[in-house]
């Protein structure tokens, strides 16, 4: 078995050195100025595409940059677990590396997004009924068939390459206040603060989650990991627990944090449509709703809102549009 990546660096430079891999698979997304969505909130609002990478999240970025620093180590194949996105883009990363996938997700996982994980060549799993049981199976199957374990979150070669997208950020929108950020497991809120607290420490970071799965809210306001119930649709947001290496580069890092209800997080999968014309899941469109709802603290501000990926239901997308 290997465990190679959980102690390397995670920093500016590793990004920067990262970025030389990424952009070998991937092109930098864009970051758009939204007239109506500054008029709605009262502040400059951007939004980074990252619903425009391969697979439809920024995930990619992480997956790329993983299976470069594993192709020459004699791993034949990796295994993960994931409610969608990082299963999506290891799949695809691995296949443009050469390299063996199992993607392990619950039985009750989004359709739409396991068969994109299907569709890029892996090999699915279903197991238990929580993003955690399916973590427990790979731990499992791990070792049975001799594959390198991709922690969802708990990989420093994922976070570097994540923070590309921040990089990309700080070069189109220099003097940018604020940035919102949605959080599952937390490797892009690693990521951006990693990027944008060391290129500027005055930029505010704000993570949002869902109310009805908290978990790192909880952690992050009581400064210790805690697990919570994990009950939303958004599969984005859906982790039962705060994971430790992203934590510990967050929890003293961030301005403030928001909760979405569940109708909350579909408002905001509306606004997307309305406002931008795009598609965006839960996690996607939670950071519209966040600022929304933060709207007298950002007055004036320039804000980058980060729409993280697109893969939702269509079941959810129809009641979204219905509603509309």
């Amino acid at each position: 078995m290997y465990h190679f990546t959980r102690d390397y660096p995670i920093s500016l430079t590793e990004v920067l050195r990262a970025e030389k891999v990424v952009y070998q698979h991937l092109k930098p997304t864009q970051l758009i100025y939204y007239k109506g969505l500054s008029d709605l909130i009262g502040a400059e609002i951007y939004i980074k595409h990252e619903n425009h990478n391969p697979g439809g999240s920024f995930k990619i970025r992480g997956g790329v940059n993983i299976m470069h620093h594993l192709k020459n180590t004699g791993v034949k194949g990796v295994i993960t677990f994931s409610t969608g996105n990082h299963g999506i883009s290891v799949a695809m990363a691995a296949k443009w590396f050469d390299l063996e996938a199992v993607i392990v997700v619950s039985k009750d996982n989004n359709p739409a997004k396991n068969q994109l994980i299907m569709d890029a060549g892996a090999t699915l799993i279903e197991d238990g009924t929580t993003f955690e049981e399916a973590a427990q199976a790979v731990e499992r199957l791990q070792a049975e068939r001799n594959l390198y374990y991709i922690h969802a979150a708990n990989e420093p070669h994922l976070i570097n390459g994540v923070g590309t997208e921040f990089i990309e950020i700080m070069r189109d929108l220099p003097d940018v206040h604020t940035v919102i950020l949605p959080i599952g497991g937390g490797s892009e809120l690693a990521a951006g603060v990693t990027v944008l607290k060391e290129i500027n420490p005055a930029i505010e970071i704000i993570a949002v989650q869902a109310e009805a799965s908290k978990a790192a809210y909880l952690s992050w306001e009581r400064k210790k990991i805690l697990t919570a119930e994990n009950k939303t649709f958004a599969g984005g947001f859906a982790t039962g627990a705060a994971f430790d290496i992203p934590f510990e580069i967050y929890k003293d890092k961030l301005q403030d944090f928001v909760l979405l209800s569940e109708e909350e997080i579909k408002t905001g999968m509306k606004l997307s449509l309305e406002y931008t014309r795009q598609v965006a899941e839960g996690a996607g469109a939670a950071s519209i709703m966040a600022a929304i709802k933060m709207r007298q603290q950002l007055q004036g501000e320039k804000v980058v809102l980060q729409m993280s990926g697109c893969n939702t239901d269509l079941s959810i997308l129809k009641e979204v549009v219905e509603a509309m």
